[in-house]
Order: structure tokens, then C-alpha cells, then sequence
């Protein structure tokens, strides 16, 4: 059974599913920070999805990538796979810009984070609902 590492658990919110990976929001409102995780028991390495799912994890990523940039008028999108921290497989996609806090260093610990105000989650959710169609599934609660 799938369960979500406790540290994503902790630091993002559940915005829905594609058909392989739970899409997360990062919860620090200086980026729009997506993760993606795909939903499979104990895999903390891209060689251990299965072929048919490597293929799935990088055309959902690349979907959420190419959707955010326009979405969200990114200078760069930054997509890596790390887990230093969390060994749970995840995507990190994330919307850079030449006016972030950041740039153009890397996001992680450059700031502390600043967590979405529900207004600001509102009209995020609402910006995705205009832009992620097909397979993907919102999470409604």
C-alpha cells in the first residue's frame, strides 16, 4: 500500500492524482513548487518503477512542467529527482523566475519557507483547475 513519506506528509499539500504519481504543492508561497510522487510501496530510485512506469513518471512530469512554465510565465523550469532527505521517490518541478528570492541558486534552504495563506491556495487550486485536464484528478478536500 502506498503511504506518503512523513516529512512530504509535513512540509506540502495534496492537490490530486495523475494516474501513476500524487501531485504536491510544496507549501512555501515564494515558488510554485510542485512534487510529484508516484504512488508505489518502497521505491526510492527511478530504476526500480518498471518501464512502462519510468515512461509514465516522465510524461506526467514533463505534462506538469510544460502546463506550470506557461501557466505560471517561468523563466526556468528546474525538474529533479534527489532525495538526499527523503529517499521516497519524488519530482521536484519547479517554476523559477528572474524575480524569486532565490535566483538563481537553488530553492532548497536559500529561504525560510512562507506557508500559502488559504486565499493564496484558493487561487493557486483555481490556476491549476484552468490548466491540468485529461487524467488528472483534484483532490477535493
Amino acid at each position: 500500500m502506498f503511504t506518503l513519506d512523513s516529512r512530504l506528509q509535513q512540509d506540502t499539500l495534496w492537490l490530486g492524482d495523475y494516474p501513476l504519481c500524487r501531485l504536491l504543492l510544496m507549501n512555501d508561497a515564494q515558488y510554485p513548487w510542485f512534487i510529484l510522487v508516484p504512488r508505489r510501496e518502497d521505491v526510492s530510485e527511478l530504476f526500480q518503477l518498471d518501464i512502462a512506469e519510468q515512461a509514465q513518471l516522465w510524461q506526467e512530469t514533463t505534462a506538469l512542467a510544460e502546463v506550470l512554465k506557461d501557466c505560471f510565465a517561468a523563466d526556468k523550469m528546474n525538474v529533479a529527482t534527489l532525495g538526499n532527505v527523503v529517499s521516497q521517490l519524488h519530482m521536484h518541478v519547479i517554476v523559477r523566475r528572474r524575480d524569486d528570492v532565490a535566483w538563481p541558486a537553488p530553492v532548497w534552504g536559500r529561504h525560510p519557507a512562507q506557508a500559502y495563506t488559504s486565499e493564496q491556495l484558493v487561487a493557486i487550486k483555481a490556476r491549476l483547475r484552468t490548466v491540468l485536464t485529461g487524467e488528472f484528478c483534484f483532490n477535493e478536500s
